[in-house]
Formats: C-alpha cells, sequence, structure tokens
C-alpha cells in the first residue's frame, strides 16, 4: 500500500461520466416503451364498425351499422328445409359501442331472439375491404321463450364474428325494406 492515502474506510469516488449517463438511460429506458405503446394504441383505435359479419354459419348475416355509439342493423338467419321462413330477419332492438365493447339484442321472432356482448378488434384483414378487417370477439346467447311457462331457454357460445370483404358481401337487392 502506499503511503498517505488510507484505503480501508473511504469510499470510491464514482466516475462523473457514470452519474451523468445513468439518468439519460434511466429517461429512456421509462418513456422509451411507454411512447411506443401510444402509438400502437393509436394506431388500433377502431373509429367505425359498421360492416356485415359473418355469423353462426356461411349464409347467416349480421349487419352493423354504427351512428355515434349507437348500433343499428339485423341479423339474418337461414332455416333449414323443413322450417317455412327461408330467411328470418331479426333486428337490432338495442345496441350500443363504448371503445371496443360491443352490445347487441335483437327483437324476438318466433320466440327467439339473439343477445351478444364482447370486443371489437382487427383482424387478419390489411384493408376495410379485405375479408376479417374486423373481429366481433365474445358471448352470443340464443334465447328461446316457452309459451307455456314464459320462462327463457338461454344457450351460451363464445365465437367470433368476422367481417365480410368486399366481394363476400352477399348482395344487396331486395334489401331497401330494412
Amino acid at each position: 500500500m502506499a503511503q498517505g492515502f488510507p484505503t480501508a474506510n473511504v469510499p470510491a469516488r464514482p466516475r462523473r461520466w457514470v452519474l451523468r449517463l445513468s439518468p439519460l438511460w434511466l429517461l429512456l429506458l421509462l418513456l422509451g416503451p411507454r411512447r411506443d405503446l401510444r402509438a400502437q394504441k393509436a394506431s388500433d383505435d377502431i373509429d367505425d364498425i359498421t360492416g356485415k359479419y359473418h355469423f353462426l354459419t356461411a349464409d347467416d348475416t349480421l349487419a352493423i351499422l354504427e351512428e355515434e355509439g349507437k348500433l343499428h342493423g339485423y341479423i339474418d338467419v337461414y332455416q333449414g328445409e323443413d322450417e317455412s321462413d327461408a330467411i328470418l330477419s331479426y333486428p337490432i332492438s338495442t345496441g350500443e359501442r363504448k371503445n371496443d365493447h360491443v352490445e347487441i339484442k335483437t327483437g324476438k321472432i318466433h320466440q327467439r331472439y339473439y343477445r351478444f356482448a364482447g370486443k371489437v378488434a382487427r383482424g387478419a384483414g390489411h384493408t376495410p375491404n379485405d375479408p376479417d378487417y374486423l373481429r366481433l370477439t365474445g358471448d352470443l346467447e340464443i334465447v328461446t321463450a316457452r309459451g307455456d311457462s314464459g320462462s327463457e331457454a338461454v344457450d351460451r357460445r363464445r365465437v367470433i364474428f368476422k367481417s365480410m370483404g368486399k366481394g363476400e358481401v352477399p348482395d344487396d337487392e331486395g334489401d331497401n325494406d330494412r
């Protein structure tokens, strides 16, 4: 040991450049990812969910028109060959969207109606004209009222409704009465 320089009780002096860089790196680490998350969230915001979606089968359609958070539209459900009506068109009686949360309830036809609660998100499509550009993911309830007792039977399903692409949208001829 060199004389005149006791080292046992003297703390080591930190290097000045380390002190200057540490707050800068800390600031970059704390603020950098947060900025990236905000930019990503802003790009994923969905302004409007108006469009047609595949419903329970390939022939069934969910059509939504969004106006200021209120949802209007219908669900067309194709019946089996043994049914008297070829297509039942359930109007959306109540529907709303708050941010990514969506809720829909249809009117009743033949003692049956539909309720959906879930979220809207981007799908695999890249543009609004692509199939699966938007997805509605959530819980669907098919509610059937029993005429004799007035009670309701509820069939609950976890579903994903994918938006139809421009080429998939069914012909709208004759749909002017909706």
